[in-house]
């Protein structure tokens, strides 16, 4: 490791102090599930199993295994037994239930957040009934694997938070914690890690257990699993892609960053920036551009539907104010706190009259219909068009109303232009 890379560490790995907490904490958690339950057993699962977690993280996996022969046909209603049972264990505290797969719950307790999902107990991926029953053995083999590398996952782990990469949600597309693990063992290091990326071609099969041979997993896999630029072989499970959910974008950004990163190491690459609406007003001030900035709290129970919807609001913006000629753009989103997205453009009005397409000359009925909808139409490129009267050419003004387009407002509350 460098020096760069250790002073991360030191903000990064959690302190003797902290991981005591969090033993105390989790072992109490777990002991009081354990009282209420039959025929099952709590265990700690995620990073905090792997001992992969990062400082500071206070967000908790725990898995409620069931027997597998006494539950397997009562997989639907293992969430309806869990619930129960955690009333029982912590009747004086909220349960929020989460839907998924199966549905979960989360319990805020001691300063924790607890996430309990219930799965079935089983000794080899074949018996998955859903998804989730997997996941120990996901801890299992990343702890036989990752002795000496735990503080390489921590630093992949934070050098993709820090760049807006982490996250297998469909709103970032990004890598899973799961992912960065199998990565960090299959190439030894998380600074190997970044040189190898560098290699990456379109469709890289990254197949630690040596499931396949050659490019065979692309024929072996189902099609919907192989869409992804990069493709990594679930060690426990050698039917699924584990990085499904990447996308090409985030993997061009990596390679970006890696190959910055390995010009000149800095400890910005691992900092995590947070977007502060001041510093936009100065930068576009500076440039000489006018700028939008919006906040919103996104509609949606799970994070990756909130998330979602940030994105749609997002790319729907960026479509409308494209007039204003759009220099620079971004959203923010830490999925506690409201939404920010931004604009920079480069003007305040737009033109007052805007050309709406209409459809091709050969589509004879669509034609007339265009025509009685549209006084004024005229012919360009085989296709009639008709000019129309922008209703708010002024930026304020557009924007004041965008805001309340019924696209935008079915998908978000609280929103306001600052």
């Amino acid at each position: 490791m460098n020096h760069v890379t250790k002073c991360v560490l030191e903000n990064i790995k959690p302190s003797r102090k902290e991981m005591d907490l969090f033993r105390e904490i989790t072992t109490s958690f777990i002991a009081r599930i354990n009282t209420k339950l039959s025929g099952a057993k709590a265990i700690l699962g995620g990073s905090g199993a792997k001992d992969t977690w990062i400082s500071k993280n206070h967000d908790i996996d725990i898995f409620v295994k069931y027997n597998y022969v006494q539950y397997k046909h009562q997989s639907s209603q293992l969430s309806v037994i869990l619930e129960k049972s955690l009333k029982k264990a912590f009747p004086t505290v909220t349960l929020y239930r989460m839907h998924g797969s199966r549905d979960y719950f989360r319990i805020l307790y001691k300063t924790y957040v607890f996430e309990i999902v219930p799965i079935l107990k089983i000794a080899k991926a074949e018996d998955a009934v859903n998804i989730t029953d997997i996941s120990p053995l996901h801890a299992i083999w990343v702890n036989k694997n990752t002795k000496v590398l735990k503080d390489d996952i921590r630093l992949a782990k934070q050098f993709t938070k820090a760049n807006k990469l982490y996250g297998a949600e469909s709103y970032i597309g990004g890598f899973s914690g799961y992912v960065l693990e199998i990565l960090v063992v299959y190439y030894g290091s998380f600074e190997k890690l970044v040189h190898a990326s560098l290699q990456w071609k379109s469709k890289v099969i990254i197949d630690h257990s040596k499931y396949y041979k050659g490019k065979s997993a692309l024929f072996h896999l189902n099609k919907s699993k192989t869409q992804s630029p990069l493709l990594v072989i679930d060690p426990v499970d050698k039917s699924r892609n584990a990085a499904a959910a990447l996308s090409e974008k985030s993997v061009k950004k990596f390679k970006e960053l890696s190959r910055k990163y390995i010009r000149k190491p800095t400890l910005t690459f691992f900092e995590q920036k947070e977007i502060i609406v001041a510093d936009l007003v100065k930068e576009a001030k500076t440039k000489k551009y006018f700028v939008v900035c919006i906040t919103f709290l996104p509609q949606g129970e799970k994070t990756d539907v909130a998330g979602s919807k940030v994105v749609k609001v997002f790319n729907f913006c960026t479509k409308q104010l494209t007039p204003f000629s759009i220099k620079k753009s971004g959203w923010d989103w830490n999925t506690k706190s409201p939404a920010l997205i931004y604009f920079f453009v480069s003007t305040n009005t737009r033109e007052t009259h805007e050309v709406r397409m209409g459809p091709p000359l050969k589509m004879k009925d669509a034609v007339q219909n265009f025509k009685k909808k549209n006084k004024k139409t005229f012919i360009e490129k085989g296709k009639i068009k008709t000019k129309v009267k922008v209703k708010h050419p002024h930026l304020h003004d557009f924007v004041k109303n965008m805001i309340h387009e019924k696209y935008i407002t079915e998908k978000v509350k609280n929103i306001q232009v600052i």
